[in-house]
């Protein structure tokens, strides 16, 4: 009897370590369906086509994708839930570094600076947009969090930073990873019973293709430098524990295997800003020009 296929939507999964964990789970005899959005469809296509992995066995679908462009996201999620019937895993890992200001306005017109939208909204657009198939289906969603979260000391100031409009002087990564996180425990209290929403830190992990467009990099030599492999296989563990805490809020799993404390994102806790970063489907449509 042969095993049902599980199926796989993600978000970063052509290069580092989105690419080598579904390259990991291309190993196992567990078949897998992956639909994939990339932002250069052929060249993620022909980077999988070097795997030489069993096409027999597994399926992979690429479509296009950019983050910093909303109106793919909507047009990727209509792609999406037109090949699947059932979404196993939602894995959202897409995310940028640093990134050079180059107008008064973020990408397409947006007034959101281009890490908010590529780390937090459009990602969050997507879960709202595939809702109904999560609910459906029962889905885990697997989002890549990251140690930069407790830059963050100060939520009041986030509003400001997150504006197209106004020049940083500094690197917002850690901040929009915490939106990030603020976003996935509202997700994790809409969908209670319906969904598992767990939040995952690959570790520090040089050379991936996070700090594209920006002058910064992660340093090889970092004591606490892993490599890509290690990062997935901690993302990867993600997908399958079921040891998650009877606390609910407690959703946080590092890169050593533990489920963080809540004390250290405990400003991410906050009801109040969870409602304010996770605006409702029409919310994000309006603002960002998406016809409905």
């Amino acid at each position: 009897m042969s095993t049902i296929a599980k199926t796989v939507v993600a978000t970063g999964a052509t290069s580092g370590i989105g690419f080598e964990l579904v390259k990991q789970l291309l190993s196992q005899s567990q078949p897998y369906n992956f639909i994939l959005g990339a932002r250069n469809p052929e060249a993620a296509k022909g980077a999988y086509d070097e795997l030489k992995y069993d096409v027999g066995r597994h399926k992979i679908t690429i479509l296009p994708l950019e983050l910093n462009n909303l109106k793919t996201v909507k047009t990727f999620s209509q792609q999406t839930l037109g090949r699947v019937e059932k979404i196993d895993y939602l894995l959202l890992n897409a995310a940028i570094g640093a990134t050079k200001r180059t107008s008064e306005t973020g990408p397409y017109g947006s007034k959101w600076v281009e890490q908010y939208l590529v780390n937090h909204l459009s990602q969050h657009y997507l879960t709202h947009l595939l809702r109904p198939k999560l609910e459906e289906s029962k889905t885990r969603i697997v989002v890549v969090s990251s140690g930069a979260i407790r830059q963050v000391t100060d939520p009041s100031t986030l509003d400001e930073e997150m504006q197209a409009n106004i020049d940083k002087g500094h690197n917002i990564y850690g901040a929009t990873k915490f939106i990030q996180l603020v976003g996935t425990q509202w997700w994790r209290r809409q969908l209670a019973g319906k969904c598992a929403v767990v939040a995952v830190s690959p570790g520090l992990i040089p050379n991936t293709g996070i700090m594209r467009g920006g002058d910064g990099k992660i340093p090889t030599q970092h004591p606490d430098a892993k490599s890509v492999p290690e990062g997935a296989q901690s993302v990867l563990a993600a997908f399958t524990r079921d040891d998650l805490p009877e606390d609910p809020e407690q959703m946080f799993l590092t890169s050593w295997g533990e489920w963080w404390p809540k004390d250290v994102y405990s400003l991410a806790l906050d009801k109040e800003l969870q409602e304010k970063w996770s605006p409702s489907l029409e919310t994000i449509e309006k603002e960002e020009g998406i016809a409905s």
